[in-house]
């Protein structure tokens, strides 16, 4: 089987296009291509797969095996590899995810694709669709008791469930100890994605992930997206936002008259293989 590693800010996967090979069980092959010691080493597993209704489907399993609704580094790396791999020759494409039918604008650099803009849609605010445990139509500012320390956190689902937290101090946070509690609390009946952010400023906020199924991970571009429509429910920020993670910066612009989610970000190529 033939198969593409790629990365978006750190954020990586393993690419099958689906186009020409055939994955029979893709939970069970996510698990073994994600193990960085004796697998190829990913934050999970991507089929780039037809669709009847888009260019392409984009179908993710976390490194656990479970299946993710979207993926935005992931959905960025799909459209680099549509056009770098020539299964399409426009630079502007629609992929199918289990969040949507998203569309991405390409921006192409010596014939490559060097960056891409994704239309993440409307954030969903409404807890029962996020799906959180809180009163109310929206969960901004919500306290939450874990492991006996009281939070407060914004909910947001990019298509995917997201608990934004804010903290003092992101770099030195024992996120391995926290982040787990978060993913499995009980509030949270399909676990949870949870972002730890510092605002810098009004344009500028810091953030570490930890991604339900996958740990911690170098980024996350739908929690990215979180992220600024949080500090934008919180007054914290204008409307456009870099969030800066620890693999590299996304640019996000919630369009409120729209109610639009727009995330600008690279996307990268690191090797090509075979899995026998």
């Amino acid at each position: 089987m033939k198969f593409t590693k790629m990365q978006g800010i750190g954020n990586d996967y393993v690419y099958v296009n689906c186009f020409e090979e055939k994955v029979e069980d893709p939970s069970a092959l996510a698990i073994q291509v994600s193990d960085r010691h004796f697998g190829i080493g990913s934050d999970g597993l991507i089929l780039i797969c037809p669709s009847e209704v888009a260019d392409c489907e984009m179908a993710m399993y976390n490194a656990d095996g479970s299946r993710g609704e979207m993926c935005g580094n992931g959905v960025r790396c799909v459209g680099k590899y549509m056009y770098d791999y020539g299964l399409t020759d426009k630079t502007e494409i629609t992929v199918e995810t289990l969040a949507g039918i998203k569309t991405l604008q390409l921006f192409v650099e010596n014939g490559k694709v060097a960056k891409v803009r994704v239309d993440m849609g409307s954030p969903i605010l409404t807890p029962a669709e996020i799906p959180v445990v809180a009163e109310g139509d929206k969960a901004v500012d919500e306290p939450i008791l874990v492991d006996g320390k009281e939070y407060h956190m914004t909910c947001v689902s990019m298509g995917n469930p997201h608990a934004v937290v804010y903290v003092d101090d992101v770099d030195n946070l024992s996120i391995e100890e926290i982040g787990p509690k978060f993913e499995s609390h009980e509030r949270f009946p399909r676990r949870v994605n949870t972002e730890f952010v510092k605002v810098l400023d009004r344009h500028t906020v810091q953030m570490r992930v930890w991604e339900r199924g996958s740990a911690e991970t170098l980024a996350c571009g739908t929690g990215a997206c979180a992220v600024a429509v949080s500090c934008i429910l919180n007054g914290l920020t204008e409307d456009e936002v870099t969030v800066k993670l620890l693999g590299g910066d996304l640019e996000i612009q919630w369009d409120q008259e729209k109610n639009k989610v727009y995330m600008t970000g690279p996307a990268t190529v690191v090797f090509d293989g075979e899995l026998k």
